[in-house]
């Protein structure tokens, strides 16, 4: 989120990789990268030295927290202006709630649709949508195709993509926590569902 704001604000930034982080002249660690400069295997919380071997050809920004959050708030008013039900989740991700249950698949849809070319026309940012029948299956839809991706998965669908995937791929399951799942035998998404 922070280097496509950056992005969006500095045209000459647009499909370049971009490091965002502390003062770039000093030793820190990256805040956050672009979906360019990520293909080099630059990540969030790597020391700038290691980014600076991996993805020499980079820009890096210093980082403007002011900014990151009142585009944030303002993200989080369009929101609030298609459904009341929106649960800000960080600064970059929110869960709304939409239609009810009588909604049908095409108008959900077509609200998702209309969302990500709003942000896109009124920030220049693009927005990758999940939709699903909870905020885990919308989480982890939203994270199958990115940048500006619109994934639809229900409880079948999620199952078909997730279940035999490992079972770190499942949102809220960290390293730490996959060992322990590991060492009772517990080794895909679908071993945990099926798990007593």
């Amino acid at each position: 989120f922070f280097a496509s704001v950056e992005q969006a604000h500095h045209p000459t930034l647009r499909g370049q990789p971009v490091i965002v982080c502390g003062d770039p002249s000093r030793r820190g660690v990256v805040t956050a990268a672009s979906y360019e400069a990520r293909p080099s295997g630059v990540r969030a919380g790597m020391p700038l030295q290691e980014a600076r071997r991996l993805c020499p050809q980079a820009h890096y920004v210093e980082g403007n927290p002011e900014k990151y959050v009142a585009i944030s708030l303002a993200l989080l008013n369009l929101y609030l202006s298609i459904t009341p039900d929106v649960e800000p989740f960080s600064v970059d991700e929110a869960f709304l709630a939409v239609g009810g249950a009588r909604a049908t698949g095409d108008k959900v849809m077509q609200i998702a649709s209309d969302l990500q070319r709003r942000i896109e026309e009124r920030f220049g940012l693009t927005a990758s949508i999940g939709i699903g029948p909870n905020k885990l299956v919308a989480k982890m839809a939203a994270g199958l195709e990115k940048p500006r991706g619109l994934t639809v998965l229900d409880e079948e669908g999620f199952r078909k993509v997730f279940w035999p995937t490992e079972v770190q791929t499942l949102w809220g399951v960290g390293p730490k926590l996959s060992e322990r799942l590991r060492a009772l035998g517990i080794t895909t998404v679908g071993d945990l569902a099926h798990a007593p």
